[in-house]
């Protein structure tokens, strides 16, 4: 069976969704254009941090006297550890991104403010 190639991928499709979802939002909110730039900037740079974070592997050297079964046994076994921890990272890391971008916005709004004021 031939591999099925996506284009653009479930990651772009994810992040340009996520993207649409934080322009509308913000904008719903009253931010204004500079406020949701910033915001969809930092989105990107911390998206792309925890897309490289994510790019990891990692070698099993196993015994010769294993059979082909008990290969394939431990190659699932593995690998399915090795997701559960992958999407248990990658949840935890959402939620620390998302409370990161929320507080770079409230320091950027905060110093906007601040550099507007008369006594600046």
């Amino acid at each position: 069976m031939a591999q099925v190639l996506e284009f653009p991928s479930q990651e772009t499709r994810a992040f340009a969704f996520l993207e649409r979802e934080l322009r509308a939002l913000l904008a719903q909110k009253g931010a204004d254009e500079a406020l949701i730039q910033y915001a969809i900037d930092a989105l990107t740079s911390v998206y792309r941090e925890m897309t490289e974070a994510e790019n990891f592997s990692f070698r099993v050297d196993l015994p010769a006297s294993l059979s082909t079964p008990e290969i394939n046994k431990l190659d699932q076994q593995i690998t399915a550890g090795i997701d559960d921890l992958r999407a248990h990272h990658h949840t935890l890391a959402l939620k620390l991104a998302a409370r990161l971008v929320l507080t770079e916005m409230k320091l950027f709004q905060h110093e906007r403010v601040d550099s507007q004021s008369p006594e600046s």
